[in-house]
């Protein structure tokens, strides 16, 4: 019996050397780099991690920029000393990250769900679609409730009970009678069944008043009309449906479905281009931001409680609370999905909008967290029109500061009510700047507060809003992970999935045809290359 000669470490600590009898031995081998400590490969694994997180880390400090940019012109005079001209080119910048991201939502919105859609089974479609809004629905709920328990724990408008103004914010809310509990949510099934497709691209109906008189009262009469801004929730509903018909037409609709999935990748190639104009277009937006507020410390001082409480409230359910829920589920660090979203977090803060979030987020989640296409695209567009987890939190603070404002004592039965009012004006809300704060007045008006004191809360919407959108898509990012776990294990417990892979990786011999069933007074006979498939004779009986 030979023994096998001792072979090379991979890493060259040993090599093998005949000596004068024959058997070889070990004589170590030093590494070129082993007399520098091995620097040059710490230097190379701190240059990949650096090329590999480039973009998230230029996204955050375009935002630390931004924020020190903005404090130093507000410092130096604002908007007063630059001037409504040199304010508009210096925001520039911002405006054109802006105009590029809500012009691929439509494209993006539309062709992912239809191609998403379409490439799942309906019985699948149905569980993905339940789980997804049950997660969205208790989100929502827990994060309504901890912005009333964080309310009434720091009573943020104590302090403010005998102020009847806010600074530098006009009373234009106070002009427009408060909208109905019961037209809000019709206008929202009026929205999911929009009349008119191209239209629903750039307007969705509202509900509007004007003030009568009949019987020699005065009457709030209610009028449709109309509106600036994309109807997103009559989007989603029609591409899903139209989705699921393209898949029961069999190959017939393959090939459409075929169109949107090219047109939904190529969507997504401009959106890698636009991801690295981010980082330029986040510093302006947030320094032009801060640049135009009056009165930053003024501002800070009076609402700071207020502040306090949102950005407390937002903080404990996007670093705790979410990051629970998913390792329950997954047994995942929660923390690491958190990196590989940040650049889509950091653009959240800048555009203070979760729709022109949707293409950086479908980005991040495929490419770094391992979220398959059919999940995201399917999802994602849901969670961007559905999920407020922010924009509930940040109601409910404002609501319970609004009645301590009034000196309004709120019993059990109100504060059920601005939970669950919380919870379902936030589905309609829009995916904008300063949605929730539209939506707002319907909790108020289902407590019987006044709704001019949003005017207070207009005043600060322009940093808490921006913690919002965080949460928000924050939110959408953690179910589509949850979503692609349950497919995983989904599959992990059928055979079907993996004889599938198996086939696909390793080809197999090919197996002897089997005999067909077919006519008797048939029979096959070999061609000239042995092929029985060649000719067909009749048998003679």
């Amino acid at each position: 019996m030979v023994a096998d000669p001792p072979k090379r470490h991979p890493k060259g600590a040993a090599a093998a050397e005949p000596t004068e009898n024959g058997v070889p031995a070990l004589v170590p081998v030093e590494e070129p780099g082993a007399s520098r400590g091995g620097c040059c490969r710490s230097r190379d694994q701190v240059r990949r991690c650096l090329r590999a997180n480039l973009l998230v880390l230029l996204t955050v400090v375009a935002v630390v920029a931004g924020v020190a940019l903005g404090l130093g012109l507000s410092q130096a005079g604002g908007a007063a000393a630059l001037g409504p001209a040199r304010l508009t080119a210096f925001a520039f910048p911002g405006e054109v990250l802006l105009r590029l991201l809500r012009m691929i939502i439509l494209p993006l919105v539309v062709c992912s769900l239809i191609g998403g859609a379409a490439s799942l089974d309906p019985s699948a479609l149905g569980r993905l679609g339940a789980w997804a809004l049950l997660f969205f629905l208790i989100t929502t709920l827990l994060a309504s409730a901890l912005g009333v328990g964080l309310a009434l724990a720091l009573q943020p408008g104590a302090a403010l009970a005998n102020i009847n103004s806010s600074a530098g914010v006009t009373d234009a809310v106070e002009e427009a009678p408060s909208k109905e509990v019961l037209d809000s949510f019709l206008d929202l099934l009026r929205n999911i069944f929009p009349s008119n497709l191209v239209s629903a691209a750039f307007r969705s109906y509202t509900t509007f008043y004007k003030i009568r008189e009949f019987n020699g009262t005065q009457v709030k009469m209610p009028l449709g009309n109309e509106v600036e801004g994309m109807n997103i929730l009559g989007l989603v509903v029609f591409a899903i449906v139209f989705g699921v018909a393209l898949r029961k037409l069999g190959p017939e609709g393959e090939l459409l479905i075929c169109f949107f999935n090219s047109f939904n990748d190529a969507t997504m190639v401009l959106v890698s281009w636009i991801m690295w104009y981010a980082p330029l277009g986040i510093l302006f937006l947030v320094a032009g931001k801060i640049v135009e507020m009056e009165n930053v410390e003024m501002l800070f001082a009076s609402l700071g409680k207020y502040i306090l409480c949102c950005l407390l409230g937002h903080a404990i359910h996007g670093l705790l609370v979410l990051p629970l829920i998913y390792f329950l589920f997954t047994r995942k660090n929660p923390y690491r999905f958190l990196w590989g979203i940040m650049t889509a977090l950091a653009t959240a803060f800048g555009t203070s909008s979760s729709s022109a979030t949707l293409p950086l987020m479908m980005k991040c989640v495929e490419e770094r967290n391992g979220v398959s296409k059919q999940i995201s695209r399917f999802i994602l567009p849901i969670g961007a029109t559905v999920n407020m987890d922010g924009a509930a939190l940040f109601q409910c603070v404002a609501a319970v500061f609004i009645a301590q404002l009034n000196k309004r004592p709120l019993d059990f039965v109100q504060i059920i009510t601005i939970l669950v009012t919380a919870t379902a004006s936030s589905v309609g809300a829009a995916g904008i700047p300063a949605g929730g704060v539209l939506t707002l007045a319907i909790i108020l008006e289902a407590i019987s507060l006044p709704a001019h004191d949003i005017s207070l809360i207009l005043a600060v919407d322009w940093l808490v809003d921006r913690s919002c959108t965080i949460l928000n898509v924050e939110g959408d990012a953690f179910g589509a992970g949850l979503l692609q776990h349950y497919v995983d294990r989904t599959e992990s417990q059928s055979s079907v999935p993996e004889l599938i892979q198996v086939k696909s990786e390793t080809p197999l011999a090919p197996l002897p045809s089997p005999t067909e069933e077919g006519n008797p007074l048939l029979k096959r006979c070999p061609g000239p290359g042995g092929d029985a498939d060649t000719c067909e004779k009749e048998s003679v009986m």
